[in-house]
C-alpha cells in the first residue's frame, strides 16, 4: 500500500482525492497538507510550517500556485517523489520544478486527464497537417471559483498546436481591444467561467470552408483524481530524478 500526503486536501479537488484514495487499495492517505485548518477528513491534517509526523512514501498536491516552496520543500527533506497537478504557475515557479526534478521524481502535468492528453496529441498532428491554412482558436471553460485564466490546460494544447506549426504562433488572450484583423499566426485563448462547469476545452482549426473541431469535456473531479493517483503509483515505480509527465505515464502503461 502506498502511503500519500495529500497536499490541498481542504479543497473540492483535495477532497475528491481522498475519496478516490480511500476506495483504491493500492493508497492510503496517511496525513494531509492545507494553508487552512480544516475538518471531516479520515486523517490527520498539517499547516504549513507544522512538522508532519505521519510517515508517506509520495506527495500529490492540488493546492494553489504559493505554496510550491513548501511543498518542494517537504519532499526534498523526505526524499519522496511529487505528483504537481496544481496550475496557474509563474515561469519562477515553473524554473523551480525544473530544478526539484534533478534531484527527486516529479510529475507534473496541468490536466491529470487522459483524455487531455489524447487531445493535446491530436492537436500536434492536426496542426502539423494543416498547417498554415487553418486558423486556430481555442475555448475553455470552467466553474465560477477558479482563479487562473486562461486555464493550464488551454495554455498545454496551445503548446502543442504551436508544436505542429512550421512557424512560432502569437497567443492572443483578448480581443475586445483589437480593431485590426486576426493575424495569419495566432491563437485566440479565450476563456469561460460561470456555474460548475468542471472543465471544457474546445480547439477549433478553421480553414476556407471548413471546420475541424477537437474538443474534451469532464463531466466530473474523479477522472483528475483517477489521474493523480496513477501518476502517484507511476513515481513511486520510477525512482529515478525527473520531471516526468502525461505522455511518460501514458507511455509505461502501453508498454
Amino acid at each position: 500500500m502506498i502511503k500519500l500526503l495529500l497536499s490541498g486536501c481542504g479543497g473540492a479537488m483535495g477532497r475528491v482525492v481522498a475519496k478516490a484514495a480511500a476506495s483504491d487499495p493500492d493508497f492510503q492517505v496517511t496525513a494531509g497538507l492545507n494553508r487552512t485548518p480544516c475538518a471531516g477528513l479520515d486523517f490527520p491534517v498539517f499547516l504549513p510550517g507544522e512538522t508532519i509526523t505521519e510517515a508517506f512514501e509520495v506527495i500529490v498536491d492540488f493546492s494553489h500556485p504559493s505554496s510550491l516552496p513548501s511543498i518542494l520543500a517537504t519532499a526534498e527533506a523526505a526524499r519522496v517523489p511529487v505528483v504537481i497537478a496544481t496550475t496557474g504557475f509563474s515561469e519562477d515557479q515553473m524554473r523551480m520544478i525544473r530544478q526539484a526534478s534533478r534531484q527527486l521524481p516529479v510529475f507534473f502535468s496541468a490536466n491529470m486527464s487522459l483524455g487531455v492528453s489524447l487531445i493535446k496529441e491530436l492537436c500536434t498532428t492536426a496542426a502539423r497537417v494543416l498547417g498554415g491554412g487553418f486558423q486556430a482558436e481555442i475555448v475553455e471553460k470552467h466553474h465560477n471559483h477558479k482563479i487562473d485564466a486562461p486555464s493550464g490546460t488551454a495554455i498545454l494544447l496551445a503548446n502543442a498546436i504551436s508544436d505542429g506549426l512550421p512557424y512560432p504562433p502569437q497567443y492572443v488572450y483578448d480581443r475586445h481591444n483589437r480593431r485590426t484583423s486576426r493575424g495569419p499566426h495566432e491563437i485566440g485563448i479565450h476563456s469561460i467561467r460561470g456555474g460548475t462547469i468542471v472543465g471544457e476545452h474546445e480547439v477549433i482549426f478553421a480553414g476556407q470552408d471548413e471546420v475541424v473541431t477537437l474538443s474534451h469535456i469532464a463531466y466530473s473531479r474523479e477522472v483528475f483524481a483517477t489521474g493523480a493517483l496513477s501518476a502517484a503509483r507511476f513515481l513511486v515505480n520510477h525512482p529515478s530524478p525527473g520531471l516526468y509527465t502525461m505522455a511518460d505515464l501514458i507511455a509505461s502503461v502501453s508498454n
